[in-house]
């Protein structure tokens, strides 16, 4: 980890270029697959296929849009797993949650890189994101159409329908936090955050990165101190 002074500011690296790259293919990825999908489930929003040349054209780029959402969510699932497993802390954190929209975090346990609620949303994202595939390949008449019988089709229609709400709904919940949650849009645009804003919100993952004998962390603030290990 690298920690920076800007002017008056103290920053600490969060996510790497390529970790924030892969984010954005996967967010791109689920904008488009949210339009050209509501294009394609009802009459009334089918003016969105403008947006992908016509109807053949959307319905012919929607699975294959699919295909990448899959494959770059598999990448981000393959960087991020291991710091989203879940521990009793967590459940804590949890059932505080109260204290945490109310800002009150200092009545939390301390959140690693990241906390209960945003572990949650990743593993409800990969579930989601996992039915959306497979019942997308059922119902990719091109390829799979004669895999599948005409009543299992229509089970994964609706399948595909629900989870694709569920998926919207998730993706309102987690673009609400990252705003509400002052700072942590930096975090994705220029892969680093506030010193201030990592003791507040992530002490445990802050501490972690300062044993590692990069940084000291003591009251909130980062200080450059080479190999000397935090107290504390």
């Amino acid at each position: 980890m690298v920690v920076r002074r800007e002017e008056t500011r103290t920053t600490v690296d969060r996510y790497q270029g390529r970790e924030r790259v892969n984010h954005w293919i996967t967010a791109i990825a689920l904008i488009l697959l949210t339009l050209s999908g509501l294009a394609l489930f009802h009459p009334s929003l089918f003016f969105l296929t403008a947006l992908f040349g016509g109807g053949s054209a959307t319905r012919m780029l929607h699975p294959w849009i699919g295909v990448v959402l899959m494959l770059s969510f598999l990448v981000l699932f393959i960087q991020m797993v291991r710091f989203n497993f879940w521990s009793k802390d967590d459940t804590r954190w949890l059932s505080r949650i109260g204290d945490a929209m109310s800002g009150k975090e200092d009545n939390l346990p301390e959140a690693g890189r990241y906390n209960a609620a945003q572990k949650l949303v990743f593993w409800a994202m990969t579930l989601i994101i996992l039915v959306l595939f497979l019942s997308g390949l059922m119902i990719w008449y091109e390829y799979f159409g004669s895999s599948f019988t005409v009543g299992q089709q229509r089970v994964a229609h609706i399948v595909h329908a629900l989870a694709a709400v569920a998926m919207i709904l998730i993706v309102i919940v987690h673009i609400y936090a990252a705003f509400y949650v002052r700072g942590t849009i930096n975090a994705m645009t220029e892969g680093r955050v506030e010193g201030g804003w990592a003791f507040r919100h992530h002490r445990r993952w802050l501490r972690q990165e300062a044993a590692k004998g990069v940084i000291d962390e003591t009251d909130g603030r980062l200080h450059n101190r080479g190999g000397v290990r935090p107290t504390g």
